[in-house]
């Protein structure tokens, strides 16, 4: 409850500068006779480019997903025409891709911090070991975790390593976050790919397969799409599930095709093992997935979205997780929009398009909290200096209103249209009218954010997974010993 009120007061102290600051100012500017129209013009404008940018990436994803290799088998005229165009253009986004080699051994490196993760731990790793497709010279599953205390779960694991001898474990000691675990983790890899997992991520059975037949191609790091699996647990866990249909099926995707340039987001990512062990993370960045994705680009090597490579992952299930979770995204982002603005614009290794995809990811997204509200100074030193908005103006500012809400209203029903998963339809409709509130309240939490960045405050709180289903894995079927039936029996209940 303190937390909640020491982010309380901050959010209360950000928005009364940000609002109440500019305000004074503008109405001192329209009493000193200047014009605040310009403002107007530039943050309606604002609105304008979020709108086009929306319609733009939402048109793309749409027109990748149906592309297909049997429009021939097609009966009418026109979708064969429209077929066969797309497919001239090589947009093949839902096409099964076989690559030309076979896919070599590969790594599926987990990190895990077990106090927080012991209950969903044991399905992940059985879910692998038991349902992806092995390459002709198998896989390896390294699990690095750390834990401040012994744990039982700690024998079930070395019991479920008996079991699966392709399964290693690695206690890292004195570590403190995700990016020492992975670190320590290298040194155990042996796979010419390694697949960075969560540990509530489940991979799709065919994953090693598609994300190869881009690595095969030249490609350094394959990011895959992320959706949630726990989406009926609340009106929240919809709300996430749609959204991170749309992050990963229309927003990634079409960046990724439109500039030929990508983010690895923390997990359900291919990377070459040769490229990662020289890439590495970094444990004082709060998004390490981020900054890694920098450098690697950086280095110029090369990072693609394929929204065909699926796992499915946990959404947090409360405000105050959702909250802390996003907050650390947020400062994260402007971690390393900060850090590496001077090598992004001066580098040879990216173009000109790809050079302004990452100005609009680290800076006009991460920056758009801070001027979107203001707005509201500028209407609020109108309405108390009695100022009028010419017509021309307001027609423009009505324009610009317009165009955000249909770009938002548009990318939602091309997410329905493009959704891994068959959501009910009420899902996108409590999405669009919860659309200004959502959006409002993501803002709030990124101007927290960057009131945190500017303190200097950056902890790191572990987003709590929530209660699962009890999860009865292959080593509790298997014949044990009677010493183990109780160890299983203690962490059952």
């Amino acid at each position: 409850m303190r937390k909640w009120t020491v982010e309380l007061r901050k959010a209360l102290f950000a928005h009364a500068v940000l609002i109440g600051f500019p305000t004074i100012v503008f109405y001192w500017m329209r009493q000193e006779g200047w014009s605040v129209t310009g403002l107007h013009l530039l943050i309606a404008t604002f609105y304008v480019i979020s709108g086009l940018m929306l319609l733009v990436e939402s048109t793309s994803a749409i027109a990748r997903r149906f592309a297909t290799d049997d429009y021939k088998l097609e009966r009418n005229r026109f979708r064969r025409f429209y077929y066969r165009f797309k497919d001239r253009l090589g947009l093949g986004g839902a096409r099964q891709p076989y690559p030309k080699l076979p896919v070599p051994r590969c790594s599926f490196l987990l990190a895990a911090y077990l106090p927080n993760e012991q209950e969903i731990i044991l399905e992940t790793l059985e879910h692998i070991l038991l349902n992806v497709q092995r390459p002709p010279d198998g896989f390896e599953v390294v699990l690095a975790y750390n834990t401040p205390h012994d744990l039982a779960i700690e024998e079930d694991l070395r019991r479920l390593a008996q079991l699966y001898p392709e399964l290693k474990l690695l206690r890292v000691e004195g570590s403190r976050s995700k990016a020492e675990n992975l670190n320590a983790a290298f040194e155990l890899v042996t796979g010419e790919i390694t697949c960075i997992l969560d540990a509530d991520h489940h991979p799709a059975t065919d994953c090693l397969f598609r994300a190869w037949h881009w690595i095969e191609q030249g490609y350094d790091v394959v990011q895959g799409r992320s959706i949630i699996r726990n989406h009926r647990e609340s009106l929240l866990t919809q709300t996430i599930a749609v959204e991170f249909e749309m992050i990963y099926g229309i927003v990634h995707s079409a960046k990724s095709f439109l500039t030929d340039s990508s983010i690895f987001g923390g997990s359900n990512g291919y990377w070459r093992t040769e490229v990662l062990k020289q890439i590495r993370f970094n444990p004082v960045m709060l998004t390490e997935d981020i900054d890694a994705s920098m450098r690697t680009l950086l280095r110029g090597y090369r990072i693609l979205h394929d929204r065909s490579i699926i796992s499915t992952e946990l959404a947090p299930v409360d405000l105050k997780s959702f909250w802390f979770q996003r907050k650390r995204w947020a400062q994260g982002w402007l971690e390393v929009a900060l850090k590496y603005q001077r090598q992004l614009w001066n580098s040879d290794k990216l173009s000109l398009v790809q050079k302004a995809f990452w100005i609009y990811l680290l800076y006009y997204c991460e920056f758009y909290s801070l001027v979107a509200i203001q707005i509201i100074p500028i209407v609020l030193s109108l309405s108390l200096s009695d100022g009028t908005i010419p017509d021309s103006l307001n027609r423009y500012l009505w324009f610009s209103t317009l165009i955000s809400f249909i770009g938002g209203v548009y990318q939602t029903l091309a997410t329905a249209k493009v959704a891994q998963v068959r959501y009910p339809i009420y899902y996108y409709i409590n999405h669009v009218l919860l659309l200004v509130p959502y959006i409002f309240f993501k803002n709030i939490i990124a101007i927290v954010a960057i009131y945190d960045h500017v303190r200097g405050h950056s902890s790191w709180l572990v987003t709590p997974r929530g209660k699962q289903p009890y999860y009865i894995s292959n080593l509790q079927k298997a014949t044990v010993p009677p010493s183990t039936s109780s160890v299983l029996n203690s962490t059952k209940s």
